[in-house]
């Protein structure tokens, strides 16, 4: 593992990023990036953003070749559900809370 990098709390939900995050995993690094650049899936800028991250943190941290850098591990795993206190009106008189997704994106990058 030469870098990590984590957006906690990204607002999507986690189904949309895994179909980014499962496009990315194993590429090398610079061709994630352009990938991702054109991409019209929602996740993108939010995968995207933690991605430049983890090439920065590569850099800063000397690595030898930063075109060698590839995506070793990424997940994207629901972060805590604050509904913000909004309510859904339901059948009988019932209401329940407006459920919006929240995820915890994680890249590692590695050299080949």
């Amino acid at each position: 593992m030469i870098s990590t990098a984590k957006g906690n709390f990204q607002r999507i939900s986690p189904r949309k990023a895994r179909m980014v995050v499962d496009m990315i995993r194993g590429r090398d690094a610079l061709e994630a990036l352009h990938l991702l650049e054109f991409t019209p899936k929602a996740g993108a800028p939010f995968v995207k953003k933690v991605l430049a991250s983890a090439v920065a943190n590569a850099k800063q941290k000397g690595a030898t070749n930063p075109d060698a850098l590839y995506v070793s591990k990424a997940t994207v795993d629901q972060g805590p559900n604050g509904h913000l206190r909004r309510w859904r009106p339901r059948a009988m008189g019932r209401a329940t809370p407006i459920v919006k997704g929240v995820s915890h994106i994680t890249i590692e990058l590695d050299q080949r």
